[in-house]
């Protein structure tokens, strides 16, 4: 007897082809983290705090809004 076949398959193939523009905007929290001229000074400080430390709080925070951005904006309308 055959074993039924998943849907999988079928979902990473469709996952595949979506070739939304939204998607190209996941590259910013990859690329902005990688700028070092953002993080080459002491100032300004945030609660005591030197640039470098806030700036990784903020990049946290900018990936998850563009995360949520994107997938808010690629998905599809019966997914639910």
């Amino acid at each position: 007897m055959a074993a039924p076949e998943s849907e999988a398959p079928d979902t990473a193939r469709s996952r595949a082809k979506d070739k939304s523009p939204w998607n190209w905007l996941l590259f910013i929290p990859i690329v902005v983290p990688l700028i070092p001229a953002l993080f080459n000074a002491d100032s300004p400080r945030l609660f005591g705090f030197p640039r470098f430390y806030w700036l990784q709080l903020a990049w946290i925070l900018l990936g998850v809004g563009t995360t949520t951005l994107v997938y808010q904006m690629t998905k599809k309308r019966g997914d639910r």
